[in-house]
């Protein structure tokens, strides 16, 4: 099984991937984790994502695609795999075609969590984030026991640049111009599987599984 999960930014795509890798068994491609772990090394790839990132740009699809390309060809998939934030635009999905012909591979389903921009609004900008094991918390949703310090691990927890307000609407802003054009590009591959994200988190997880099969 190969999937892809998508979601504008906040829709909480991330805690249902993390679920269904678990449940399936299958090995998480994520550009996030990828760029956030290149500039934790001040690499030359993180020093240029962290530009874009910092201002709720996507990193331009060359950079992206290759990354993904190397990605793809180097790891092994047992039980398959799901990308998660790749692709974002119509022509990351063209590339990601040839990829998987090229691999001999193809997507099972496409799986978009959807959820208002007001609602995500008002998530992401009360999202904070462990500085060091990186768990993640909520200000009105899910506080920390003790006000700006993780439960886990006692560090202190910091809100991401890509959190911000202005980081968020811009986001949004681009998501809608670029990344919604795939939900019409994967709709006529008759792989698209929307789902309402503003439920109970078992409720949206229990709606996927029934559609990919238990």
């Amino acid at each position: 099984m190969n999937l892809l999960i998508m979601g504008k930014p906040g829709a909480g795509k991330g805690t249902q991937a993390s679920r269904l890798l678990e449940h399936y068994q299958l090995t998480h491609i994520s550009t996030g984790d990828i760029y956030r772990e290149e500039m934790a090394k001040d690499s030359e790839i993180g020093k240029l994502a962290k530009e874009y990132i910092g201002k709720g740009e996507l990193v331009p699809d060359d950079i992206t695609n290759d990354i993904v390309k190397e990605v793809l060809h180097k790891q092994d998939y047992p039980k398959g795999f799901m990308l998660d934030g790749f692709p974002r635009t119509k022509a990351q999905a063209v590339a990601l075609d040839k990829m998987m012909d090229e691999l001999g591979i193809t997507l099972t389903s496409v799986i978009n969590v959807d959820v208002d921009d007001s609602v995500l609004l008002e998530r992401m900008a009360g999202r904070r984030v462990c500085s060091n094991c990186g768990a993640t918390y909520h200000i009105h949703f899910h506080p920390p026991v003790k006000d700006c310090v993780c439960d886990l691990c006692g560090h202190p927890l910091i809100q991401r640049e890509d959190d911000l307000e202005e980081s968020v609407l811009n986001r949004l802003k681009i998501y809608n111009e670029k990344t919604k054009p795939l939900l019409d590009y994967y709709k006529k591959k008759g792989l698209l599987f929307v789902v309402n994200g503003d439920m109970p988190k078992d409720k949206v997880f229990r709606i996927i599984t029934q559609k990919l099969g238990d």
